[in-house]
């Protein structure tokens, strides 16, 4: 099995030991993304524009190991906030309502970066591709 691991060249990949993607075999995982761009938290106090920015940056990084949109099986989002819930799952289904992943939504006590609203993690399943 062939297993490919591609960084995003954010500001923890190389401090904290990890990278953005990584495809194992059929397996494609994304680490946690958030809305920040550049090293700038985008789209401060906008939970669902958060969550949308993420969702891009995710299925990016999918992209660059052949997965696509409806290769995904499963996705997470933490929130620090459960009043955040409807307009996370709602930016959601705007990606994903005709996929329909699995998905949990957890609320946590923060994030790393304390504008951070939501960070969200993507599974792919590729098949034979």
């Amino acid at each position: 099995m062939t297993v490919t691991r591609l960084g995003s060249g954010g500001p923890w990949e190389p401090v904290y030991g990890y990278c953005r993607v990584v495809r194992a075999g059929d397996l494609a995982l994304t680490a946690g993304c958030t809305s920040t761009v550049d090293g700038v938290v985008t789209h401060v106090g906008d939970a669902a524009a958060q969550t949308a920015q993420a969702l891009r940056i995710g299925l990016d990084a999918l992209a660059e190991v052949g997965a696509e949109p409806g290769d995904v099986v499963r996705t997470r989002m933490y929130v620090t906030d459960r009043t955040y819930a409807d307009e996370v799952g709602r930016a959601h289904n705007a990606v994903f309502g005709a996929v329909r992943p699995v998905a949990t939504l957890v609320v946590v006590a923060g994030l790393l970066d304390p504008e951070h609203l939501v960070e969200v993690e993507l599974e792919a399943y590729l098949g034979d591709r």
